[in-house]
């Protein structure tokens, strides 16, 4: 059961940065090739998220089956990844999200983006089925399709383990599944380094849908870039940029969890299901790590011995959003216990916001009484509630191996409310039944509207967030802002005109970072490191092209625009583009109480982004939008809309 490249490559051509060579694996015939686009082509799309919804729309059907094998998985990098400056190696992998019926876009740093590099691919489009599992192995240029049955079942460590062994070779980079991707948990993960995920979106149970285990990669191929002076001058500056960054200073000492005081303080933590760091690094933070050619270090690595939870360090430890999903969502205090839902999330392979958002609104669906009977009847004889560690961690296991009542929860909260009534279903916390994450719209309203319109759902990372752009920051960095059309810093606590361009423009930057693959911790409009002109010169410095921030921007919003194209053929459409009731409601307790968002309030902020983007009423880009980014080919799409039925009512069948 295997089939080669013919080409070994040893050097990185055709262009400066990226190889000019996609994979392509079709698991049901296990036939393998690859696909050459010209310098054209890679300067319109250059890589990452945007090559890889650019294949979805051209291979996925409307009306698939996100666990069928009509279903297309994308791995892809982008001409900056395996270039020796910080925050370039992430790794972005695209699909039809079987967690929302939407486009599912997760990116994940760590060592494995640059080794895809040096291993000859620009990316990887996986489509079929196979018969049994098997494991892809890229290696110098070659690929070839080996089974995999011996480690189906295997948790992610044992995974890496045992196929290091298997190739001879412990520098081998290795993305895979664990037990819960294979039995297709809605919101299962793809894991490398066995802590490292592209989490949300369900992708893993998309790989375990086609029996895919694995991807070991392996290369010694060097990217050659056109100037190689401009490089090592922004090498130079790294490690002055790191040390006058409070942000990059704090990430190294504590990773995200030190953001979370902050978030606390301002009453924008979540608790008990959305109603409402440095303790961390004081007890079991071992050390912390980091990805490839990055000095900042911002991965926490936790070690528990001693009290009921033993955690082993091999599978990290919890961040901000996983602090927060498994403390403040659950209730729950003790961080050894948040630590060992961390561990499980890694080893089982899944997102731990999700999973933590899923246990949270088990427990508030339980203390209402709308599943008492499913968890008091069988083998579970659970009766969890906020704060209760002991139930928390058995729910979490029960949903990874989808047993008795994990075999509800791990079709994910919407999915699972639908099946047991509306009052469940007034307990999400959701957009496009994506589960939110741990920062508040009510708190940061722009964010807000990103989360209604984005495309993939609810999620923190598509847009910079208002304290970015309150006007106390003004002095620190005014030119950041300045060189995205952002002159006028708005309060946090309004959502005017001014606030949702703020919004749009700045998606538009963090667009082009999805699609140049570079680490928002990294580059980015507020304290980090570097900011929007320092990547044009990275770009230019790699590619040799004229690269200009006006260029990014409109390569962000040709991103947005794709992935807009794909919900629209796949039936998504306004309808989709709101906030669960439980977001909107007034906050209670701590220093936001009282704070709420109005659903007209958004309504119309949403409207209004139509409008600046260049959309229609129905959020559908224009003809002459999708002209001006190139897009013509996608024009057909609009049409769609209308008769394709919307997921919003019939979800439950995909």
């Amino acid at each position: 059961m295997s089939a080669s490249i013919e080409v070994k490559l040893t050097q990185m051509k055709p262009g400066h940065g990226y190889v000019g060579k996609i994979l392509h694996v079709d698991l049901t015939s296990k036939n393998l090739w690859t696909e050459e686009p010209g310098e054209e082509w890679y300067r319109l799309y250059w890589g990452g998220s945007a090559l890889g919804v650019y294949h979805a729309l051209r291979l996925i059907p409307p009306g698939a089956d996100p666990l069928g094998p009509e279903n297309v998985l994308i791995f892809a990098i982008s001409p900056l990844t395996g270039v020796p400056v910080a925050g370039n190696s992430r790794l972005t992998v695209t699909a039809l999200s079987p967690l929302t019926g939407a486009i599912g876009d997760s990116q994940s740093g760590g060592f494995l983006p640059a080794e895809m590099k040096f291993a000859g691919f620009d990316a990887v489009v996986i489509r079929g089925k196979a018969s049994k599992p098997v494991y892809l192995w890229l290696h110098d240029g070659e690929a070839e399709l080996r089974p995999a049955e011996h480690i189906w079942g295997k948790v992610t460590g044992e995974t890496e383990d045992i196929l290091r062994r298997e190739l001879g070779d412990p520098q081998i980079q290795i993305a895979e599944i664990g037990p819960a991707g294979e039995k297709m948990v809605r919101f299962s993960a793809i894991m490398h380094m066995a802590n490292r995920a592209n989490g949300r979106a369900g992708l893993g149970a998309v790989m375990g849908s086609k029996n895919l285990k694995a991807i070991a990669v392996r290369g010694h191929g060097k990217p050659a870039v056109a100037d190689p002076k401009g490089i090592k001058r922004l090498i130079a500056i790294t490690m002055d940029r790191i040390r006058q960054s409070r942000w990059a200073q704090s990430l190294s000492a504590y990773g995200t969890a030190g953001t979370l005081s902050y978030q606390n303080s301002t009453g924008g933590l979540l608790t008990n299901n959305y109603t409402s760091g440095k303790r961390m690094k004081e007890t079991i933070l071992q050390r912390m790590e980091t990805c490839f050619a990055c000095p900042i270090a911002c991965k926490p690595v936790v070690k528990v011995e001693s009290g009921p939870w033993k955690v082993d360090p091999r599978y990290g430890g919890p961040e901000y959003e996983t602090l927060a999903a498994f403390g403040s969502y659950c209730g729950v205090s003790d961080l050894g216990a948040i630590a060992k839902a961390n561990e499980l999330c890694s080893k089982y392979g899944v997102d731990t916001i999700s999973c933590g958002a899923t246990v949270a609104w088990a427990m508030e669906a339980y203390q209402n009484g709308f599943i008492r009977r499913r968890l008091e009847d069988g083998l579970e004889r659970l009766r969890p509630h906020f704060g209760d560690t002991a139930s928390m961690l058995r729910l979490m296991a029960l949903t990874l191996t989808r047993e008795g009542i994990g075999d509800l929860l791990a079709e994910g909260p919407a999915r699972a409310a639908r099946a047991i009534g509306p009052e469940a279903e007034e307990l999400l916390a959701q957009v496009k039944r994506r589960d939110a994450p741990a920062h508040m719209p009510q708190i940061k309203r722009s964010l807000g509207v990103i989360y209604a319109v984005n495309a993939f759902g609810a999620d923190h990372n598509p847009s910079a967030h208002d304290s970015s752009h309150r006007p106390r920051l003004k002095k620190e960095r005014p030119e950041r802002l300045a060189e995205l059309g952002i002159t006028r810093p708005q309060p946090m606590n309004v959502l005017n005109d001014e606030k949702i361009r703020f919004a749009l423009r700045a998606q538009y930057f963090y667009s082009a970072m999805d699609i140049l693959n570079v680490c928002q911790f990294v580059f980015g409009v507020g304290d980090q490191p570097f900011g929007p002109k320092d990547l044009v010169d990275f770009a230019r410095a790699t590619t040799g092209w004229d690269v200009t921030t006006d260029e990014l921007m409109k390569l962000g919003a040709r991103r947005i625009s794709m992935m807009r194209m794909f919900n629209v053929r796949h039936g998504i459409g306004p309808e989709e583009d709101r906030l669960s009731r439980r977001m909107l409601r007034a906050l209670v307790g701590g220093a936001a109480d009282g704070t709420k968002l109005g659903e007209e309030e958004i309504a119309n902020a949403v409207r209004r982004y139509y409008e600046i983007a260049g959309w229609d009423e129905l959020g559908v880009p224009k003809p002459e939008t999708l002209d001006a980014l190139g897009l013509g080919w996608l024009e057909e799409s609009s049409a769609l809309l209308a008769v394709i039925p919307s997921p919003n009512r019939s979800f439950m069948n995909g």
